[in-house]
């Protein structure tokens, strides 16, 4: 695997690809990768003849007093995750080297309407942050295929949207959510929770899963739904961001016409906020 931190030298290496025919595919992370993000190489991988991962903890996506000076960085079991699945490369800049000139002088990338609800309520600008640092790797790698997971679907949608209004010709791919035995999905963030505290999380998807099962069940009144699982989760010990039913592309709140939904949520055990998701399809 080759490693690379700046973009005029992965620019060079991936000139060479290109007129070799080769289609490429880039994964962004942000590092201390798990067994979710070895799954997105290993799409990638399927898709494409040349992968690029890319680590990059992006301070434009941090608000204040988030966990951005703390966030886990474990570079030598990254590089050995990404050599033994296969990746061809990776991408790990410095921020000078994707700011140069500091946060405050940098152009950001908006994405309105979608961006405002469920994380973005709670962590404004964190989806401009997102859209930015997306944009700026598809300029330098420009992949044919670009892969992502959808344990934070808001995201997913924040770049396909990003990618349509844009025009980057570049096919964007979903990877269903990785959890580990018990149905926590798996996050980074993970790390910060005690052995107490992942039980207490399990509750995250165990409620999305029955939200679910009585909106297939012809529950339909989604904001009635809303709440009686935020009284759900801060009985468990979650405290709730947000729980909400929402139309699967748009994300605005779902009505009883919508046929493709998406339940979003978002808690804090402890200190430590997650994130989950789940869809739904209705048939009558």
């Amino acid at each position: 695997m080759q490693i690379t931190h700046h973009a005029k030298e992965l620019r060079s290496l991936l000139a060479d690809v290109r007129r070799s025919g080769q289609r490429i595919a880039v994964v962004p992370t942000m590092g201390n990768l798990h067994s979710g993000h070895i799954k997105l190489v290993t799409a990638a991988l399927t898709r494409a003849d040349f992968v690029v991962s890319t680590i990059f903890v992006n301070p434009m996506q941090f608000g204040q007093n988030e966990d951005l000076d703390s966030y886990p960085h474990t570079p030598d079991a990254d590089i050995e995750k990404l050599q033994t699945a296969g990746c061809h490369c990776l991408f790990a800049p410095p921020v000078s080297d994707i700011y140069p000139n500091g946060l405050a002088q940098h152009t950001t990338v908006q994405v309105p309407g979608i961006s405002e609800r469920h994380c973005g309520a709670s962590r404004p600008g964190h989806f401009d942050g997102v859209a930015t640092v997306v944009s700026k790797l598809f300029n330098i790698v420009a992949p044919d295929i670009a892969v992502f997971g959808l344990k934070d679907y808001q995201q997913f949608q924040v770049i396909r949207k990003v990618t349509a209004d844009l025009c980057f010709d570049i096919d964007i791919v979903g990877v269903a959510t990785e959890r580990d035995a018990d149905g926590l999905a798996l996050s980074s963030r993970n790390g910060y929770l005690s052995s107490t505290e992942k039980q207490t999380a399990l509750s995250l998807n165990q409620t999305l899963t029955l939200t679910a099962q009585r909106i297939s069940q012809g529950e339909h009144n989604y904001r009635t739904l809303e709440q009686e699982a935020a009284q759900t989760l801060l009985a468990n010990g979650i405290q709730p961001d947000y729980f909400n039913i929402c139309q699967a592309d748009t994300l605005a709140p779902a009505t009883a016409a919508n046929k493709r939904l998406v339940i979003l949520a978002a808690g804090f055990v402890g200190k430590t906020r997650l994130i989950d998701n789940i869809e739904v399809t209705l048939t009558a």
